[in-house]
């Protein structure tokens, strides 16, 4: 049969042959099996894994927000310079001063090794104490007095230095620093830390009268570690 030359050839699609779908021998399908059941049980112990150390981290950091040690608080509450409106008032100058320590934690206690005092005028240290306090141990939320004064050998002020003071005591205000020097360590249950240096600064007006000025008394003292 010849086709017309006015007519377009028709082609016809080729059929694809059929695939032949595989056979699974039980074997495979217990195979499988087993790697659905593995990779659950993997998934498992991987939540179960990561679930504990969330919380074992949780717990740790509410442990470290509980036993994690707070500096002790200090406060100025009295500093007195006796004879300070006399201009002979250094031959029997003296300072005394009454300060409390404040441990402020729940379950920590503190030792203090030593603690020393020491006064300053100007950057100028005028006078010192060592061993203001024999060791002692401070129970947590215990209040311990510091007091004591310069005088005599503790305390170094000439003429010069004295006539700085009746000049500043004529403007109003005579400002001194009064520091404590303590060798500390923090007691947790039966643990004991190692011994950190301990430094609390007291910055004290002192008024005409050569006593301390409202605006220092019951003053929180600046604490700091070296």
């Amino acid at each position: 049969m010849y086709n017309s030359p006015d007519r377009l050839p028709i082609q016809y699609p080729t059929p694809e042959p059929q695939r032949l779908k595989r056979q699974h021998t039980p074997r495979y399908y217990a195979h499988r099996v087993r790697e659905s059941l593995t990779t659950r049980v993997s998934k498992l112990f991987c939540t179960i894994f990561l679930g504990l150390l969330l919380i074992l981290g949780l717990i740790a950091f509410i442990l470290w927000l509980s036993l994690r040690p707070h500096r002790p608080r200090f406060h100025i509450h009295a500093f007195t310079v006796p004879g300070l409106n006399q201009e002979t008032g250094f031959q029997n100058a003296e300072i005394t001063f009454n300060a409390t320590a404040r441990n402020a934690n729940h379950d920590i206690g503190i030792y203090y090794d030593s603690m020393d005092g020491s006064v300053y005028y100007k950057d100028q240290r005028i006078g010192s104490i060592s061993g203001l306090l024999p060791p002692f141990y401070q129970g947590p939320k215990n209040t311990t007095i510091v007091a004591g004064s310069f005088t005599g050998a503790t305390l170094t002020v000439n003429s010069q230095r004295w006539m700085e003071f009746i000049n500043d005591r004529s403007r109003g205000t005579v400002v001194f620093r009064l520091e404590f020097s303590a060798t500390i360590r923090f007691r947790i249950q039966s643990w004991d830390s190692k011994r950190h240096r301990m430094h609390a600064n007291c910055d004290v007006d002192v008024g005409q009268d050569g006593l301390i000025l409202p605006v220092s008394k019951d003053r929180r003292c600046p604490v700091y570690f070296t």
